[in-house]
């Protein structure tokens, strides 16, 4: 069974380290367990905001690590994700249309499987 990515892209909010409120907590924690209970949760978590993290950049020299914030719009930041299997991409997108987001973005996306690489097993 094919896994996918659900992406939560980041928000203002998300990214001045704004939790969510107790209701919403409810509610996501209700939808990881209708997820769980299907079978199809393999993981699912928030992150803390960018100004908490740092990227590496790899070039022709050596990595260079840049500590966040990271500059620019906050919906090209990730915020949380879910991992999930299903048995096809109109299955995941299903199950994306459930989170109980009133607002925000999810980009959903098929992981590979070593199966897929060259001599993948």
């Amino acid at each position: 069974m094919p896994r996918f990515m659900m992406i939560v892209k980041a928000s203002d909010e998300s990214e001045a380290g704004v939790m969510p409120t107790k209701e919403m907590l409810a509610e996501m924690g209700a939808y990881n367990d209708r997820l769980a209970a299907a079978g199809l949760m393999l993981a699912g978590e928030g992150l803390h905001p960018t100004s908490e993290g740092a990227r590496v950049t790899y070039s022709d020299g050596p990595p260079v690590v840049t500590e966040g914030p990271f500059a620019g719009d906050a919906q090209g930041l990730v915020a949380g994700f879910w991992v999930i299997k299903a048995d096809s991409m109109d299955e995941a997108l299903e199950w994306a249309r459930r989170i109980p987001f009133r607002e925000g973005e999810v980009e959903v996306r098929r992981v590979f499987e070593a199966s897929e690489f060259p001599d993948g097993s």
